[in-house]
């Protein structure tokens, strides 16, 4: 389901997609707003299935991964149980870093990172081929990476696009209230 994003969320989501690691002091500075409703924005955000998750993304050349294979692959018959066996089993495939039931000519295209050829060779060999229902392979090798980004286009929703985030309300206190709040006299 979509939910609709206003500037304040969409400000938040694009400062925590080039920095997951942010502190709620930093977000809110960036965004330019008080800290309560800050971590409350990204609180409800977080509720309501938008940040999923954060992560650490990694440099795959440092790490011996610098093989990267697009996998076209079709499949015998496209009946419910073949393809939810061949989901099932490269769910488990520690290689797949994407998987897409596809249109067209095949029926997955799977994203791929090894080391070497060695061990594209054994990951299919050994992997791939020995999958039920598996009739056809096709790879294409990686050359280079033009582009590869991980934030995502996002703006504000326009009225009446989608459900809009629940958000705690929050009440406004007055300068006097703010002080004594946060313990100031």
């Amino acid at each position: 389901m979509t939910v609709r994003l206003d500037s304040i969320d969409v400000k938040i989501l694009n400062e925590l997609q080039r920095d997951a690691q942010l502190t709620n002091v930093e977000l809110a500075s960036r965004i330019n707003l008080s800290q309560s409703p800050c971590l409350a924005r990204v609180r409800a955000l977080e509720d309501a299935g938008v940040i999923e998750r954060r992560v650490t993304l990694l440099n795959p050349l440092t790490v011996g991964l610098g093989v990267s294979v697009f996998i076209s692959i079709s499949l015998e018959k496209q009946i419910d149980g073949a393809l939810e066996h061949f989901d099932r089993t490269v769910m488990a495939l520690d290689e797949v870093m994407e998987c897409y039931l596809m249109t067209g000519d095949a029926d997955y295209l799977l994203r791929i990172v090894v080391g070497t050829i060695q061990e594209f060779e054994s990951f299919v060999t050994q992997k791939l081929t020995k999958i039920k229902g598996v009739a056809n392979i096709r790879s294409s090798f990686a050359l280079k990476q033009v582009k590869y980004k991980t934030v995502l286009p996002i703006s504000p929703s326009k009225e009446g696009d989608s459900p809009r985030v629940s958000r705690p309300k929050t009440r406004r206190l007055g300068k006097r209230q703010r002080g004594s709040r946060l313990g100031e006299t």
